[in-house]
């Protein structure tokens, strides 16, 4: 499976309003779902870690995978197409949706992040709606406070509800809390909330994944 270059390293966070206790993600056909957005708190990052993370932000290779092999291939249509039809109610427009859900394949993978796990973040902290805004000013599918546009980007926060921007910066950061917290995905997605050490934002991230699970993923 091939995509662009991994990458390592990011940054930050702090305690989110946790909107509401999300109960279990909701079903597949359903969602009872309240958006879960965090309110990150800007962190000092040493010069080598932004300079990584600005790299991994700045590279604007367009989101088509390629693959070494047929099957490969074969088996990312498969996903494509189970993952459209459960997102159809979300995002009744096929193109609209195919593009949203290449972007996110491949920013996953570009990242070295579960693909599973972030349209399970992405349905708990925006629901799939492109412009989204928390009550602390976190912005768009993955919810990117504007501060990051400044650390890692080129500061213009506006550009944060663009599809792609919002999910290579959202997996871009999230890379680096997993990088900090060496792999622990439960304390990772906390910082990810601004809410490291509690439960509540894991846990529902993680149950929201399930809705999301694909043998092709």
């Amino acid at each position: 499976m091939s995509t662009a270059a991994p990458l390592h390293q990011g940054l930050l966070s702090r305690r989110a309003c946790l909107a509401a206790t999300v109960a279990g993600a909701g079903s597949l056909l359903g969602w009872p779902m309240v958006a879960v957005a965090g309110g990150q708190l800007e962190e000092p990052l040493a010069d080598s870690v932004r300079s990584v993370l600005s790299a991994a932000i700045a590279n604007r290779a367009p989101p088509v995978p390629e693959f070494d092999d047929i099957n490969k291939r074969l088996a990312h249509l498969r996903w494509l197409g189970a993952m459209s039809d459960r997102l159809k109610k979300r995002k009744p427009d096929f193109q609209t949706r195919i593009e949203f859900l290449q972007t996110v394949w491949y920013e996953s993978k570009r990242a070295g992040l579960d693909t599973t796990m972030v349209m399970g973040l992405i349905q708990v902290e925006s629901a799939f709606r492109k412009f989204a805004i928390s009550r602390v000013g976190a912005r768009g599918y993955m919810q990117i406070m504007p501060f990051w546009s400044r650390v890692i980007g080129d500061g213009d926060a506006g550009k944060l509800f663009n599809m792609q921007t919002n999910l290579r910066f959202g997996c871009v950061i999230l890379r680096h809390y997993l990088d900090r917290e060496r792999g622990d995905t439960f304390m990772a997605l906390g910082r990810y909330n601004g809410s490291r050490g509690r439960a509540e934002y894991p846990n529902a991230v993680y149950a929201a994944a399930k809705n999301w699970v694909h043998p092709d993923a």
